[in-house]
């Protein structure tokens, strides 16, 4: 028997063929970095404050103190929901009374903003809440909106695995691509918040289908040396990019309905890619689909300058025919016994406390001093070295030491935020920024540590569940962002607390670093401070023990 690996050996690992296919598809996960986190300009919330109609008789004096003031970040500011009543300033104006000198202002009687909000254009000209005033008594619906978005990533997480098996890596890639860009440019025409919401919704199930495929369709079709790099440096690095460039796109084009627009239209420019990359071979044999696979490998082996075996897809000893006929798994499998139990109750809180420090931290980017677009930048560029450390990091390191590390970094500079002066914004920001670095270098180690850790049997249904879990974190995550509404330091306080929690939960996992990969439950490691009764599974030499690589869902 010889599996798909042994018999496309002869094309080689870094071809013209292989770097076409990394590149392209790597190229095809940027528009998924922007619209993945476009809802911070799209929902963008400016200074505001009640508005105060032209054609109520006031004088300048009392026009210029008709919004009650409130301290903020140490400073006095007009309030956001709040106005003098109009009625009783207007008296006061026709009677000649000043404001402060003549009348109290602090025993004046306030009412709500009856006639709507104005809105600072500094940093925006329109978004979803100028354009349905989501402030005040519906500023609730902003974090929502964000919420709902992630809510359509956890529902196309469920169907893009199955869709993809069913109809083809290729198909749904470029079918979900549809759904992503179509969606978003029907977005640009709604004309309710709830229409906007729905649609974001469709939006999220597209971005995270596209990137899930396109993972899958790289890891399959590249060989096992550039897998491990194609699925932390090459997807991940251009999600990054898709991330930088966003902030350029909003910093000229400040409308939210004309940025939509521009961020629509590079997903038109993945069409032709349709004629270059290719159905997964892999995929195509599961199907019984030989004849189509062998075009893929010879046009493959001629682009490499190779000349391809006569015949290279035998059905009588491909392993891939003869496998995976196992025996069904169920969910209660992950909690058959108290090791496994306390393992995957571990990774569920590892996996969604991690995504809701990620999510938190990028969603929080307009809350932070200075200017909204080169934070964004920065945010999306600290990602780039994250990476690259974590992949360093991964070749060498055990793992539950250096993600519980990242962790502690993450979460420690988090928190030493709190005792940083007011007047030094430029070292908060600095934190945060370091502060994302460890949080994102330990979640792209997740999916490697939690492959090793589970048995052959249950690893996609673990990977799976977990995977779910990190996407309800990043549900949770913009409440954590809303709560800083209330105070600026909350978030931070939160989110330093629970990383650094999660990082002294991290110690407690057993070691897979040079571990045989597990194949039923007996031989899976054991949490640390469990009594065992069988020893753990022997190491073994590193170069014999198989790079481990599973896709995201």
């Amino acid at each position: 028997m010889r599996d798909y690996d042994e018999v496309t050996a002869f094309l080689g690992d870094w071809g013209p063929f292989q770097r076409l296919i990394f590149f392209l598809l790597s190229a095809s996960i940027i528009p998924n970095g922007f619209n993945g986190m476009s809802v911070l300009f799209l929902a963008g919330t400016p200074e505001h404050r009640c508005l105060v109609p032209d054609t109520v008789n006031l004088s300048s004096s009392w026009r210029n103190h008709s919004i009650p003031l409130e301290t903020k970040d140490g400073r006095q500011v007009p309030q956001s929901c709040r106005r003098y009543r109009l009625a009783t300033i207007a008296n006061f104006s026709a009677l000649g009374l000043e404001p402060g000198l003549d009348v109290d202002l602090g025993q004046l009687e306030q009412e709500s903003c009856l006639d709507g909000w104005e809105y600072s254009n500094d940093v925006f000209l329109s978004t979803i809440v100028t354009e349905w005033n989501l402030v005040c008594e519906d500023d609730w619906k902003t974090p929502l909106t964000t919420s709902l978005f992630f809510v359509g990533v956890l529902c196309g997480s469920f169907v893009s695995g199955q869709l993809s098996d069913r109809f083809g890596r290729r198909k749904v890639l470029f079918a979900t691509m549809a759904v992503q860009t179509g969606f978003s440019f029907v977005q640009i025409f709604s004309t309710s918040w709830e229409m906007f919401t729905v649609l974001f919704i469709i939006v999220g199930m597209g971005q995270i289908s596209n990137y899930v495929v396109a993972f899958i369709l790289g890891t399959e079709i590249l060989s096992k040396s550039v897998r491990i790099i194609f699925s932390t440096l090459g997807v991940c690095t251009f999600f990054a990019i898709g991330y930088m460039v966003l902030p350029l796109f909003a910093y000229f084009i400040r409308d939210w309905r004309m940025l939509l627009l521009a961020l629509t239209l590079p997903g038109v420019l993945c069409v032709p890619l349709w004629w270059f990359i290719p159905e997964s071979p892999r995929w195509l044999i599961s199907q019984r689909r030989f004849e189509e696979a062998e075009q893929i490998i010879q046009k493959a082996a001629k682009m490499n300058s190779i000349v391809a075996p006569a015949v290279i897809f035998d059905p009588l000893e491909l392993h891939e025919l003869n496998s995976l006929k196992q025996q069904k798994v169920f969910i209660l499998d992950l909690f058959k016994t108290r090791n496994i139990a306390t393992i995957t109750v571990m990774s569920v809180m590892l996996w969604m406390l991690t995504s809701v420090g990620y999510f938190a931290l990028s969603l929080n980017v307009p809350n932070l001093h200075g200017d909204v677009y080169l934070n964004c930048f920065l945010s999306g560029l600290i990602e780039v070295p994250a990476y690259f450390t974590a992949w360093l990091l991964l070749r060498t390191l055990p793992r539950r030491y250096i993600i519980a590390g990242v962790l502690f970094w993450g979460g420690g500079v988090l928190l030493l935020i709190q005792v940083v002066p007011e007047d030094y914004s430029f070292v908060s920001i600095a934190l945060v920024m370091l502060g994302k670095f460890g949080v994102t270098s330990a979640f792209s180690m997740l999916y490697v540590f939690t492959a090793e850790l589970y048995p052959t049997l249950v690893r996609n249904m673990a990977v799976g569940i977990t995977s779910m879990a990190s996407r309800v974190g990043s549900i949770i995550a913009p409440y954590f962002v809303y709560l800083g509404a209330y105070n600026r330091l909350l978030p931070y306080i939160l989110m330093g607390s629970l990383t650094v929690l999660i990082g002294i939960i991290t110690l407690f996992f057993p070691e897979s670093l040079g571990m045989a990969l597990p194949e039923n439950l007996d031989q899976m490691q054991k949490v640390r401070g469990f009594r065992c009764g069988k020893k753990p599974a022997a190491s073994v030499d590193r170069e014999e023990n198989p790079k481990v690589l599973i896709t995201a869902f």
